[in-house]
């Protein structure tokens, strides 16, 4: 039996999804060639601010988000080190919005088939729309952050996804109504599972504390 809190969880994951689909069919049915204008200023912004210092960072992000290092370097690190802290329900939950996360985005990059930006400093895949790279961000800061839920933790986890898309726009890779989605669909996606397998996470969780009590208790007499 699903708590109050867990079906609006349920209910507000499923939602960002399907905003983000909605915002995905808006663009493309608006944008015949011709972005909308919050996408065209943005990026005017962005290569306004283009040097050497910044793009630095920004390049580090798009290695860091995608390719091996972050398709599967990074994700099997952390499942990894969960399931050696004894945390199978979580590295699965980590494992299972991985992977629905970067199969949803496929989904919608074909189904929509958004052209990209032409100012950009790196190649990628084929569709704008959602942003893979911020959708990765965000599944894993909400999913962590449900994992081990401390105030740093989400601080944390925001900034990076913010960090992501600001990268993302700032590289050419993504009109920022693309990272808008990807933040859309790869939160929604983490918060919906998350709720969904929420009992076992909090069982899992106490057990946990409960064997770093007790290592403190044997490593104080």
């Amino acid at each position: 039996m699903k708590t109050p809190r867990q079906r609006w969880a349920i209910a507000g994951g499923a939602t960002a999804i399907l905003l983000s689909i909605l915002l995905g069919a808006l663009i493309v049915g608006v944008d015949h060639g011709h972005p909308p204008v919050i996408d065209t200023a943005w990026m005017n912004v962005m290569l306004s601010i283009r040097t050497e210092v910044l793009t630095v960072p920004a390049l580090a992000l798009n290695y860091l988000g995608g390719g091996v290092l972050g398709i599967f370097v990074v994700p099997l690190t952390i499942i990894a080190v969960l399931l050696i802290a004894r945390r199978p329900w979580a590295a699965g939950y980590f494992l299972v919005a991985t992977v629905l996360g970067a199969a949803l985005v496929q989904l919608l990059k074909h189904l929509f088939g958004r052209a990209r930006p032409t100012e950009f400093l790196v190649h990628a895949d084929y569709g704008s729309f959602p942003s893979g790279h911020v959708t990765n961000a965000a599944i894993m800061a909400v999913t962590l952050a449900v994992i081990f839920p401390r105030v740093w933790g989400w601080c944390a986890g925001a900034v990076y996804t913010v960090m992501m898309m600001l990268s993302r726009t700032y590289l050419g890779a993504h009109w920022l109504t693309d990272t808008i989605g990807g933040l859309l669909a790869g939160a929604g996606l983490a918060v919906l599972l998350g709720a969904i397998v929420a009992g076992p996470l909090q069982r899992e969780s106490a057990r946990a504390a409960e064997r770093r009590k007790q290592r403190r208790m044997q490593s104080s007499v």
